[in-house]
């Protein structure tokens, strides 16, 4: 008999390993599982994974070591201070909101790990900092059903059910840019434009706005791609002013707008530039850059700025002053917020329909086309192949101001806009 049990045996073996590694390869499907494990509390509300009959737990995966920790630390405040207000007032659900911070530091692998950790026990992710990041864990919130609202904007993150990009997509911004230069600027067919851009999703996202619209426009695109360890951009600058531009866009972080205005400035290359919303930051409002900045610099964005007249951004401001005196009120103040009373009003629709479950949450997200919460713009989340805004603001720096930037421009959507995304649906 023995000799018919030593094939069975390293079966069994091979069996067990096999189903260790299945596990490990798809992020231990038992995880998955979870997300779908339901129990009805004793007010009658479905509940899954992050709820209990008292709490409402949320997860941040944020930056508050790396290249954007300024950017992390408001956001996490102001998405604190959102939950502060709204346990204050008895909570959603009769739910007392908890947030899990995890920071990353912007390192992917440090992100994934700190995903597995959460996720096994928050309901949603109210926000989520990084593009790289966002690509690495998208199939994996998309399995989980994590309603998720990261902080960066690239259209590869759009179609997805569970993960809403808030606003506008960064090549919506730059079709707006390139409308901005033509219309208040002067840039006229035959003119080149320069676009100096972040390798990887954003960048690539943004270069794909500015050439469809510039293609429009009859105007020419010269690209620059740099690296984000790249802060010194004379090179960039040279090329730039050997092409003849007569405008330039920039896709990157604060430190290179600084350098590609102030370098720009410097060699007699004043011309108008434009950049996206994460480019800019009130603190190079107290660099040698900022001279130039107030000169050259615009900004397009999906929010107002922080120094906006709208009733709802004024008192949000007010109230970040009280609860954090001292801190700097920046764009991320107002993203976070704006993410946390979004995901609010979800929390409540959800409630409202009697299911705090994953799968329901982002039904009763999906359920909405007109949500506006005095943050900004409207948000239509009914159509998840398309971004929730098609809308930009225009600001200028303004070291006086709160947060160092005024609205120039108020909301409005840049002509072309609409074809844009109907080619890119058609060709998709």
């Amino acid at each position: 008999m023995k000799s018919h049990q030593h094939p069975a045996r390293p079966r069994t073996l091979l069996a067990t390993a096999l189903a260790a590694l299945l596990l490990t390869a798809t992020g231990c499907s038992s995880k998955a599982d979870s997300s779908r494990s339901t129990d009805d509390g004793a007010d009658g509300i479905k509940t899954g994974p992050g709820v209990t009959g008292k709490t409402i737990r949320l997860g941040a995966l944020t930056d508050l070591t790396g290249p954007y920790a300024t950017l992390g630390k408001s956001i996490v405040q102001a998405q604190q201070m959102w939950a502060d207000e709204v346990n204050a007032r008895g909570g959603i659900c009769d739910r007392r909101i908890e947030i899990v911070v995890k920071d990353h530091g912007y390192d992917v692998q440090k992100a994934v790990t700190a995903y597995a950790d959460l996720s096994t026990d928050v309901l949603a992710l109210p926000q989520v900092i990084g593009s790289p990041v966002m690509a690495a864990l998208l199939d994996d919130i998309e399995r989980d059903k994590v309603l998720t609202f990261p902080q960066a904007w690239a259209a590869s993150l759009l179609d997805r059910d569970a993960v809403q990009v808030l606003g506008t997509t960064y090549d919506i911004d730059m079709i707006a840019a390139v409308d901005f230069l033509t219309r208040a600027k002067g840039l006229a067919k035959g003119d080149t434009i320069g676009h100096v851009y972040f390798e990887g999703d954003y960048g690539a996202n943004a270069l794909e706005g500015s050439r469809w619209a510039a293609k429009k426009a009859g105007l020419k695109v010269v690209g620059q791609k740099i690296k984000a360890t790249d802060t010194d951009l004379s090179a960039q600058v040279s090329a730039l002013r050997k092409e003849g531009v007569n405008a330039i866009l920039i896709s990157a972080g604060p430190a290179q707008t600084a350098s590609l205005v102030g370098v720009a400035a410097s060699r007699g290359l004043k011309v108008p530039v434009v950049s996206s919303a994460p480019g800019y930051a009130p603190q190079l409002m107290k660099t040698p850059a900022a001279p130039a900045l107030t000169a050259l610099l615009n900004v397009v964005s999906a929010a107002p700025a922080v120094s906006s007249d709208l009733p709802g951004v004024r008192k949000m401001v007010a109230s970040y002053k009280k609860k954090y005196p001292g801190s700097l009120i920046d764009s991320g103040v107002l993203s976070g917020y704006n993410a946390a009373r979004l995901m609010g009003d979800d929390l409540q629709k959800a409630c409202d329909k009697g299911s705090l479950t994953r799968e329901d949450l982002v039904k009763a997200h999906r359920s909405q086309s007109a949500v506006d919460v005095g943050l900004g713009t409207a948000q239509d989340f009914s159509d998840k192949a398309r971004p929730a805004s098609t809308s930009t603001y225009v600001h200028k720096p303004d070291a006086e101001a709160v947060g160092a930037a005024v609205n120039v421009e108020d909301a409005h959507t840049a002509p072309g806009v609409e074809e844009y995304l109907a080619s890119r649906t058609s060709s998709g």
